[in-house]
């Protein structure tokens, strides 16, 4: 199996839980986002590793002209009915892979990617052809994880698991797992500038999540990208139960018995001009 095929199988495999608990969690973070990137009606916009839409939807609703691409059909079948669902007609997708774009140089008013790029393997060359498709003078806008120790999700998600498996080892730390490979506001700022874009902002904010049961948020996690599934694999169902407990358990402690709980997690918006 080539590496894309086996990234589009990974991604297949939980697209299902991805669209149902993840995309929905993502919207109002891409809304801010994209207003902060300037976005107004009839702009071309480019999703890039889009999922299953959590940032191509919004701006389909702000009335902008959206392409949305990704490398799994799986994500993209979901990402056409939610456009469906919305009659969100100038909402069009594509299956592609966002390290070697098949399209057109100097194309889009903006280039976006929320929690996508920064899970690339080679992430430079993401950057470079989301750059390469931009027009002159438009704006590359990525989402990235902040550091795992300003994430709460996964602070209590770890926590639980070690309840349940004392040695438990969670995330590797060096080097961090794709998701945090530009957690660091700096590393990403030079990874915009690298790919040649001028004007760089990078800005952090808060990602508020809410999480009603530990089974709900289990099932978040671990379809929120592969690593997560992958993470607990090994676990037997009576291991995952009591995870999910102590999952249950934290979650009532930080709403104080009252649904849902709020867990702040810090995200980087990086904005570049082409």
């Amino acid at each position: 199996m080539t590496e894309q095929a086996a990234i589009q199988a990974a991604w297949t495999e939980i697209a299902t839980g991805y669209d149902e608990y993840v995309t929905p969690s993502n919207m109002a973070l891409a809304e801010r986002a994209l207003q902060r990137a300037g976005l107004r009606p009839g702009m071309q916009v480019l999703d890039v590793a889009a999922g299953s839409g959590g940032l191509s939807i919004p701006a389909a609703r702000a009335r902008a002209q959206v392409l949305a691409t990704d490398i799994s059909p799986a994500m993209v079948e979901r990402l056409e009915a939610r456009a469906r669902e919305e009659g969100l007609t100038d909402l069009k997708t594509r299956v592609m892979d966002g390290q070697a774009l098949d399209l057109e140089d100097d194309t889009f008013d903006v280039a976006a990617s929320q929690f996508g790029v920064m899970l690339f393997p080679d992430l430079p060359r993401g950057l470079s052809e989301m750059t390469r498709v931009t027009r002159p003078g438009g704006r590359v806008l990525l989402i990235t994880m902040g550091p795992p120790t300003e994430v709460e999700f996964l602070e209590f998600f770890i926590g639980a698991v070690k309840t349940a498996v004392p040695d438990f080892t969670g995330l590797p730390r060096d080097p961090p797992p794709l998701p945090f490979q530009v957690s660091d506001p700096e590393a990403l700022r030079a990874e915009l500038a690298d790919a040649g874009l001028a004007d760089i902002r990078v800005e952090t904010a808060n990602h508020r999540l809410e999480f009603e049961s530990g089974s709900q948020m289990w099932k978040w996690v671990t379809a929120s990208n592969p690593i997560g599934a992958e993470m607990v694999a090994d676990l037997t169902a009576e291991q995952k139960a009591a995870a999910e407990k102590s999952l249950d358990d934290k979650l009532r402690e930080r709403s104080s018995g009252h649904d849902p709980a709020v867990l702040n997690n810090l995200v980087n918006i990086a904005l570049g001009t082409k």
